[in-house]
């Protein structure tokens, strides 16, 4: 790798170091996983930087798998903290194969396939909100310290041997205490509970060193090229 790629490198993690949120490892599911949990706990994000003290948790329980639908039990927590406040408006996240559709009930019973999610996130397959409008930010949902629950279900063309879901997310609104911020998006940041599958995304701390690692590396290589140079150059007569 050339001096040159290495720098271009080390920018391009930096970058998306501050630009992009970290998410949690894919889970994946199928019949052995009924009955079991897991909880996704989520940062706050709002154009390239995390929102100290806005937090969120979602628990996600396989209950059944019915032919071509996986159903789950959810809850919904906003554990954000003084002096920020905050209201989840929905959560969602991707699936692997594609949904066909998707219902839910309880306070997140509004479901939009294929809606947009701010801060770096984009299109996502299925986010459930707690109060209609376009795309995934929605009216209602939970303030700090309550939680909110109900059950959803995700149809497929055909029955899938197992499922994998992936950049899970909440939506927050009515943000205060923060600044300028008054909304922003959470990115699930760890889980547990279930069967795991994918590949971890570092965190930006590590991605940052990462980068960092890059810019070392490309300074001592051409500091050693530059050595080799001046110990081939002849001596003056």
């Amino acid at each position: 790798m050339t001096i040159r790629r290495i720098l271009a490198t080390a920018t391009a993690i930096a970058t998306l170091a501050v630009a992009s949120p970290a998410l949690a490892d894919a889970i994946t599911l199928d019949g052995s996983d009924v009955g079991q949990s897991f909880t996704l706990k989520y940062n706050g994000f709002s154009d390239g930087t995390t929102v100290s003290g806005l937090t969120g948790e979602t628990t996600l329980t396989l209950t059944s798998i019915d032919g071509t639908s996986y159903n789950f039990d959810y809850s919904v927590t906003n554990t954000t903290t003084d002096p920020v406040d905050s209201r989840i408006s929905s959560f969602g996240f991707n699936t692997n194969p594609d949904i066909t559709g998707a219902t839910a009930t309880g306070t997140y019973s509004f479901v939009d396939t294929g809606g947009n999610v701010p801060n770096g996130l984009g299109q996502i397959d299925v986010c459930f909100k707690a109060g209609g409008s376009n795309s995934c930010s929605g009216s209602g949902g939970v303030t700090d310290g309550q939680t909110a629950s109900g059950t959803l279900s995700l149809s497929f063309g055909s029955a899938p041997s197992s499922l994998t879901l992936s950049d899970f997310f909440v939506r927050y609104q009515s943000i205060s205490g923060a600044g300028n911020v008054t909304s922003a998006v959470g990115s699930g940041t760890t889980s547990s509970g279930g069967s795991t599958g994918g590949t971890p995304v570092p965190e930006p701390s590590m991605l940052g060193l990462l980068g960092l690692g890059l810019v070392g590396l490309a300074f001592a290589t051409r500091r050693r090229t530059a050595s080799l140079r001046m110990g081939a150059m002849p001596l003056a007569a």
